[in-house]
C-alpha cells in the first residue's frame, strides 16, 4: 500500500521487491494536505470549497495536483524498476469518474471502490479508454441536420423567387 508520501518518493526502492501497488488514496489524501479527514469534512472543509480554496472535496475527487502528483511519480518510479508492475487504487475515489479518469491517464490498471460505485467506475474507466482512443461521441440525433435542412427549405405551395439573367 502507497499510504504515506514517503512510500510514493521511494516507489522504486518498493518496487524492487513488490509486484504490485495499490495506492490508498484517503490516507495519502490526508497525509498530502496534513488533515484529518474527519475533522476537515465537519468543520472547515466545506468553506474552503465555498471560498474558492479547494475546488472540490479531496476525499471525494482526487487532488491531482497534489496527491496525483505524488502517485504519477511513484507510478513513474516504480516502473522505471520494474516495468510489469500492477498499480492501482483502493478507496472511494475509485468511484469518482474524474477520478478514474485521472488513473486511466496515468496507467493505472485498476482501481476499487464500494460495490454501489462500481457501475459509475466501469462507465468512468470506459469512458477514459474511448477517449484515449480518439472516440468522439455522435451528434445526439444525426437526424437533426436533416430537419435543420428540411426547415429552411420554402415551404410546400410556396415559390421561391429567381432571378433570370
Amino acid at each position: 500500500m502507497i499510504e504515506i508520501p514517503r512510500a510514493a518518493l521511494t516507489a522504486d526502492e518498493i518496487a524492487s521487491t513488490a509486484e504490485f501497488f495499490s495506492f490508498g488514496t484517503n490516507d495519502l489524501t490526508q497525509t498530502v494536505f496534513g488533515i484529518f479527514r474527519d475533522d476537515a469534512e465537519s468543520g472547515f472543509l466545506r468553506h474552503y470549497i465555498e471560498v474558492g480554496v479547494l475546488r472540490d472535496n479531496p476525499f471525494a475527487t482526487l487532488d491531482v495536483h497534489g496527491v496525483g502528483k505524488l502517485m504519477r511519480m511513484a507510478v513513474d518510479l516504480g516502473r522505471g524498476v520494474r516495468s510489469d508492475l500492477k498499480i492501482g487504487i483502493c478507496g472511494e475515489h475509485g468511484g469518482d469518474p474524474r477520478s478514474v479518469e485521472f488513473c486511466h491517464v496515468v496507467g493505472l490498471n485498476y482501481v476499487t471502490c464500494s460495490p454501489f460505485r462500481v457501475p459509475v467506475a466501469r462507465f468512468a474507466a470506459a469512458q477514459a479508454a474511448v477517449q484515449e482512443a480518439g472516440w468522439r461521441p455522435m451528434p445526439a440525433a444525426p437526424r437533426d441536420e436533416f430537419r435543420r435542412e428540411e426547415s429552411a427549405a420554402p415551404e410546400a405551395g410556396t415559390k421561391e423567387a429567381s432571378v433570370s439573367p
